[in-house]
């Protein structure tokens, strides 16, 4: 009877700690949960104060451009056939100052002269001696008499696109420059000129490339 009975008191004991530790487990569960809640209403809360315009530019994916990311094809080849069979190609400001620097600069170039044109440009936002933006490159110095990089952004002519066809061919080599195409034609050239001028500069600086009507250079 004694050890009947002390072994149902045991049990009883057992039973009892079991139901208190489901007990204290499930208010733990409620504490946590109850805990979690309050933290994500605040968050909830505090994203609410948050600008709308502010939330999308968090989250919003960088273009593979900004995220140096190549978009452009595997393979290149300079002609105009190759030009012919991209997309009319479009993009942001920036995208329209290396188009607009192609069209008034060598808009008459074959592809390979258009190309070798656009690595300068792209070559000096690279350079820590040049702004670090495409329409910053473009437009240094203008409006300073002698000081402007490119001659139709201070040559007093209207700045006026008449042939569309020659943008449109422009545009797609600035959207594939841009978007990653290789710059292997120029020998990493910062400077251009046409065969019709000679610059002082053109006989200090390393001579790299000659194609269609330029010469191209590095700085030394």
């Amino acid at each position: 009877m004694v050890n009947w009975f002390g072994r149902t008191v045991v049990r009883a004991c057992v039973a009892t700690a079991a139901i208190g530790l489901s007990v204290t487990s499930a208010s733990a569960d409620d504490v946590l949960e109850a805990r979690l809640g309050s933290l994500l209403g605040q968050e909830r809360t505090a994203l609410q104060q948050v600008p709308d315009s502010r939330v999308e530019a968090l989250t919003a994916v960088p273009h593979a451009s900004v995220r140096n990311i190549s978009t452009a094809p595997d393979a290149i080849t300079y002609d105009n056939a190759f030009l012919a069979s991209q997309p009319v190609a479009s993009g942001d400001d920036q995208w329209r100052c290396l188009t607009e620097a192609l069209y008034f600069e060598a808009r008459g170039e074959s592809a390979r002269g258009l190309f070798a044109v656009g690595e300068v440009i792209m070559n000096r936002v690279d350079s820590g001696r040049f702004p670090n933006s495409l329409c910053g490159v473009i437009h240094q110095g203008t409006g300073r008499q002698f000081a402007c990089q490119f001659t139709y952004t201070c040559d007093g002519a209207a700045e006026v696109i008449n042939e569309q066809g020659a943008w449109d061919r422009v545009g797609k080599v600035a959207r594939l420059l841009i978007d990653g195409a290789p710059r292997d034609l120029t020998d990493g050239a910062t400077y251009y000129h046409t065969r019709a001028v000679s610059p002082r500069w053109s006989r200090i600086f390393d001579r790299t490339a000659s194609i269609g009507a330029h010469y191209f250079y590095r700085q030394g």
